[in-house]
């Protein structure tokens, strides 16, 4: 749905609107040339992306452009398809970017948005870390004034002497010039104009002034005009590829976005529309990849300065697109002056910003299993794949919190036939209990009952010996996993093979429903379901005299 735009701020969003677009120029020519697409795929991305995100998105105040993330995955798809085909390379990256879109559509029309970043944190910091990593070690060549390597990261570690080698001490100057002002610029000077423009310009300036004679790597002339279309290009061979890229870069999308989400919320102190925001992302990123952009996501430097300098509606997100549009098409032609070492040294520092310091430095202090998984996923990230270092580590972080979990939950499992102060029961009800004489095992289950209480469950049950009765009380569960419920299956199984009585103490009727469906009702009757425990006990002992006095008779 079209968002509607309102006034009812303008002062705040025009503030923050022209503030997001000084801060979004200089990133969007520096992730451009990153990503071996071009300036100009930057400028076409952070135009296009933060035209349709702010239409259509969830999150009002959020700027949405290429990221420093959605860059490294880029770049590795641009190298690959144009290595493969010279010809038709651009364009099939750029179908990627689309498929990027589309499955970003599909995940908000699934409502799929809350769920995102349901994720053990180890995992997003070492995958954010590891792109981080990523980032800072491929523009290491650029910002030495080296020859770029192809290859990825670990071509470009081997060839790390080679490029020494080769450094241009003029340009190698520039990027530690540009780090150096974007570090220490002081706070109040940052307050009114982002150190990376300021960077930008002061260099840049200072390099035709100084060493207009010098062989320098510049962007060179940009073919800034209306986008044409890129028309999708496949090829049968690269399919599969191209399709598990784009869902890469989707989900990747996906979790920049909605983590950048949850901060301008806390900001704003508002809620956003996480599904309705996928939605916006996907419709920006399918537009950029058919006009040759890049992709993007919500970006938390341009979110964060947009908010602080007054921001509050979506209409902010259309004056900065206006502003880029009238800088880019104003100002092509000091765009091509620009040294490539700048925009390379303004990467690197947006490399460093995505390590997450703060559990780096602290990572000793946290648990080895926490620590371990963060940085195994940031090496896979690194050195292997981003798709497999987020599978792996979800997974052995889901294991050690399932295997926790489990070892808590099996306290809450007791089989027991006489009172003895671990049940929940009354004077009356374990009055009753003990009536039985021992001839009774009540089996007493609480809280969340997941599939790795299994083996603990199984463990309770072998434990049916002479009793008449097996009461299983479910009543103070508050899930009941479908391996639970099987598992207790397999006990009224074997007890009805023993000719026990089966009483099931449930309090709900959406879980004797539940169990029923799962065929519990051809073992059991309805009165063998009960919602209360004294009436449970008192039906166990009517049982137990009945069977006793069957025996007499005979």
């Amino acid at each position: 749905m079209l968002n509607i735009i309102n006034t009812q701020n303008l002062k705040g969003d025009i503030l923050g609107g022209v503030t997001a677009a000084i801060v979004s120029l200089p990133l969007a020519l520096a992730f451009g040339v990153a990503s071996g697409a071009g300036a100009e795929a930057g400028l076409y991305g952070a135009i296009i992306i933060g035209f349709f995100a702010a239409m259509f998105g969830g999150t009002p105040t959020l700027i949405s452009e290429p990221t420093g993330p959605m860059t490294v995955i880029m770049a590795a798809v641009v190298t690959t398809m144009i290595a493969k085909y010279p010809e038709n390379g651009l364009a099939m990256a750029f179908t990627v970017v689309m498929i990027a879109g589309l499955t970003q559509i599909v995940f908000g029309l699934l409502r799929l948005g809350k769920y995102i970043t349901l994720m053990p944190y180890s995992v997003i910091s070492g995958f954010m870390s590891g792109i981080g990593c990523i980032l800072i070690i491929m523009q290491l060549a650029p910002a030495l004034g080296a020859e770029a390597v192809s290859g990825g990261v670990t071509a470009a570690l081997f060839a790390l002497p080679a490029t020494v080698a080769q450094i241009n001490w003029v340009e190698a100057t520039m990027a530690v010039l540009t780090l150096a002002l974007i570090f220490f610029t002081p706070k109040r000077i940052k307050q009114w104009v982002p150190p990376q423009l300021i960077a930008l310009l002061v260099i840049s300036i200072a390099s035709v002034m100084f060493f207009s004679d010098v062989d320098i790597n510049r962007i060179g002339q940009i073919d800034v005009k209306l986008p044409a279309v890129v028309m999708p290009t496949f090829t049968a061979e690269m399919f599969q590829t191209m399709v598990l890229d784009g869902i890469v870069l989707g989900m990747l999308g996906c979790i920049d976005s909605m983590l950048t989400s949850v901060i301008a919320d806390n900001l704003t102190r508002s809620e956003h529309k996480s599904d309705k925001e996928l939605i916006g992302q996907g419709v920006g990123n399918l537009f950029s990849g058919l006009f040759g952009g890049l992709p993007g996501a919500g970006a938390t430097m341009g979110t964060v300065v947009n908010i602080q300098t007054g921001a509050r509606t979506a209409l902010s997100g259309l004056i900065r697109v206006g502003v880029l549009v009238v800088a880019v098409f104003g100002a092509s032609g000091l765009i091509s002056a620009i040294p490539i070492a700048v925009l390379a040294g303004i990467a690197i520092k947006v490399g460093i910003d995505i390590l997450d310091w703060s559990f780096i430095k602290r990572a000793h202090k946290v648990s080895k299993q926490t620590s371990m998984i963060m940085y195994a996923v940031l090496l896979l990230t690194v050195f292997v794949d981003l798709v497999v270092a987020v599978g792996i580590g979800v997974f052995i972080a889901n294991i050690i919190t399932i295997e926790k979990l489990s070892h808590s939950q099996a306290k809450n499992i007791r089989a027991i036939s006489d009172v003895d102060g671990r049940l929940p029961l009354n004077r009356d009800q374990q009055k009753l209990l003990n009536q039985a004489n021992g001839l009774v095992l009540y089996f007493y289950l609480s809280g969340t009952m997941i599939f790795g209480v299994s083996k603990a469950l199984s463990r309770e049950l072998s434990s049916l010996g002479e009793h008449a009765v097996v009461i299983i009380d479910l009543s103070d569960v508050s899930y009941l996993d479908d391996t639970i419920a099987l598992t207790i299956e397999n006990l009224i199984k074997d007890a009805k093979n023993l000719d026990k009585h089966i009483l099931m103490l449930v309090r709900t009727k959406e879980t004797k429903q539940k169990l029923m469906r799962m065929g519990f009702e051809n073992l059991l009757d309805d009165a063998d379901f009960v919602a209360d425990r004294t009436e449970a006990l008192t039906l166990a002992n009517r049982r137990i005299s009945a069977d006793q006095a069957y025996a007499i008779d005979i």
